[in-house]
């Protein structure tokens, strides 16, 4: 990874830590995901940007294989999604093989340019829901 792409990782991860994720999971609204802890067991939750299709719920990881929630669900696919406040169980697949440009193209426009912006190794991620 370059220097500014390693540096924009380290801000934007700093931020979101402090800041953003705090803030946004809190909102009742906000789509969350919770994934359990690859070390602690404990349930992690971190807001995204995504849209359900059918029984299916996509999201592009902005940060790849480098994003917590992705290294927890490569430990324990099994993840809860938080969808306009209901909460839906469900099995995570990372799909490196999808375009997540073109994915972007077809999810929420305001969570796009965020990730478009500061990602760094974009990383399609469908989470295929429960019943």
């Amino acid at each position: 990874m370059s220097r500014l792409a390693d540096l924009r990782f380290r801000t934007a991860t700093a931020f979101q830590r402090r800041v953003g994720n705090p803030v946004l999971r809190r909102l009742p609204l906000q789509t969350v995901l919770e994934t359990t802890g690859r070390v602690s067991g404990l349930p992690r939750h971190t807001p995204v940007g995504g849209r359900r299709v059918g029984d299916s719920f996509w999201l592009v990881s902005e940060f790849g294989e480098r994003s917590q929630y992705v290294r927890n669900i490569k430990a324990d696919a099994r993840v809860r999604v938080r969808i306009r406040g209901r909460w839906h169980t469900g099995t995570a697949h990372l799909l490196p093989d999808d375009d997540p440009v073109a994915r972007l193209r077809r999810l929420p426009r305001v969570n796009s340019v965020g990730v478009r912006a500061l990602g760094t190794d974009l990383l399609t991620v469908r989470v295929d829901l429960d019943g």
